[in-house]
């Protein structure tokens, strides 16, 4: 089985019966988790209900991308105590929020904690790509043999987003902002159109990151203006297929 499952598509804080940034990435088995923002655990619940997954990749520190990794803590520690640790990939700042919010268990003592880079992990080589943002913030990379999957966290526009989705089968970009970009000499998030734009030698995009109240359709029509492949919209439980 390989998929993708959405478990949060909204950035910054939850629509009702939505969750912020989460994706379960399924492959032949292995199961990774890029991200884990406010409300997206109990819908991970619903697929791992011990909370089981083989990795965990959170781009960077902010809460919509990263609060309920401290929730899964605690499902690891009540539900499966004697369980390894689940190998934790994160950007710098990641554990010190973890921490903030929950000191028992400190986050080492659940997760076993490594830096977000270059690594081989279960059947993925990953690279991490720096991108602008308000505080550190990694794309992800992970490439197997006969796929691809991009990942942008949070980005505002920049020449390093080529490189991360250049031959990817699945990219997943932050299309936060709808419209015209705002005239600012640096940003930390982009635009669907953007996004778009950034996608260029992916197969397929995958818009997320929505503002509350965005018009998805309307996201979605931005960025067919600049991309010509698949363009899929966020949705919580989506499940894309990537055999």
């Amino acid at each position: 089985m390989r998929r993708l499952t959405v478990l949060g598509s909204c950035g910054a804080w939850p629509e009702p019966g939505r969750a912020c940034a989460g994706y379960l990435l399924e492959y032949d088995g292995f199961r990774g988790l890029l991200d884990l923002g406010y409300a997206a655990l109990p819908r991970l619940l619903r697929y791992c209900p011990d909370g089981q997954v083989d990795a965990i990749f959170v781009t960077h520190c902010h809460p919509d991308h990263c609060v309920d990794v401290s929730g899964l803590a605690r499902v690891r520690q009540d539900e499966v105590p004697d369980a390894p640790p689940i190998p934790l990939y994160a950007a710098p700042g990641v554990v010190d929020v973890l921490q903030a919010i929950e000191p028992q268990p400190h986050p080492g003592e659940v997760f076993d904690v490594q830096e977000l880079g270059p690594a081989e992990v279960g059947p993925f080589r990953m690279t991490a790509i720096r991108l602008p943002h308000g505080v550190p913030n990694l794309g992800v990379r992970l490439e197997a043999p006969d796929l691809v999957v991009a990942y942008t966290g949070d980005s505002g526009p920049s020449e390093n987003l080529s490189g991360l989705a250049d031959g990817a089968d699945l990219y997943i970009a932050d299309a936060t902002l709808q419209g015209v970009a705002p005239q600012r000499r640096s940003r930390s998030v982009m635009t669907a159109t953007e996004a778009a734009m950034s996608a260029a030698g992916a197969k397929r995009l995958l818009l997320t990151h929505f503002w509350p109240r965005s018009d998805r359709s309307a996201a979605a029509g931005e960025a067919a203006a600049v991309f010509d492949g698949e363009i899929i919209t966020a949705d919580e439980d989506l499940v894309i297929d990537l055999a």
